[in-house]
């Protein structure tokens, strides 16, 4: 007899009518992490299944809670954890649920399309590509994956028909000289770009101070400023 609460099959895998609800307070809980049930996912590798039952008699004989002094992994013990499950879901989601407001949910729409959107901007500027922008004026868009490839591109900027292209490379401060040597090697690929699509590619060296991300060469500013004039008055 079917369990109501199945909507399918895939596989050996069981498709819940619930499932979104389950999955989510399996993550709120960590009852799915290594240290609830083990590293599934090395554990599965480990063993190199060729049947379902194989794995499961693998897993209830090598499967430990992954924390200092973690138990081994039992079938009763998986019960249990879905005893948890279900306390967190019927006592207290269900509390919170209840005692959710009309005024706190109009408060968290709100929040969500404009602070949160409003935060998640701020944090963009502050990446390096925002700061280009802000300064340079102009918009700086994510190079295709086949200008990454071959012409070790990560952004470029459109004038007219013609592309600048730019590559940003992250370091501490320690690997600048190693960064700079690298350059060298790229310089062929980066001459490809710039007789095929008319702009030079500058090479930006990002690094960190404190938790935010400055531009190591600010130099290149002007630079890319100026090869933007020379696109546009040609």
């Amino acid at each position: 007899m079917p369990k109501e609460w199945i909507k399918g099959v895939e596989g050996r895998n069981l498709k819940f009518k619930r499932e979104r609800l389950l999955n989510d307070a399996m993550n709120r809980w960590g009852l799915n992490k290594a240290f609830s049930v083990g590293p599934t996912s090395h554990l599965i590798r480990q063993c190199s299944p060729r049947s379902f039952e194989e794995w499961e008699r693998y897993y209830f004989k090598n499967a430990k809670q992954k924390k200092r002094n973690g138990i081994r992994i039992s079938k009763g013990y998986l019960t249990e954890i879905g005893r948890k499950l279900y306390i967190k879901l019927s006592e207290v989601i269900q509390s919170e649920i209840e005692s959710i407001t009309e005024e706190e949910c109009i408060d968290y729409v709100y929040n969500l399309v404009l602070n949160r959107t409003y935060d998640g901007y701020q944090s963009e500027i502050q990446t390096i590509y925002g700061q280009l922008e802000q300064a340079l004026g102009v918009k700086v868009e994510p190079a295709p994956d086949k200008w990454d490839r071959g012409y070790n591109i990560d952004f470029f900027i459109k004038i007219k028909d013609k592309y600048i292209g730019l590559q940003i490379k992250p370091a501490g401060y320690a690997y600048i000289t190693q960064i700079i040597n690298e350059l060298k090697f790229q310089q062929k690929t980066h001459e490809k770009f710039t007789a095929k699509y008319g702009g030079r590619v500058f090479y930006i060296i990002s690094v960190k101070e404190g938790k935010k991300k400055i531009i190591y060469n600010p130099e290149i500013i002007e630079e890319i400023r100026k090869e933007i004039e020379r696109l546009k008055n040609e």
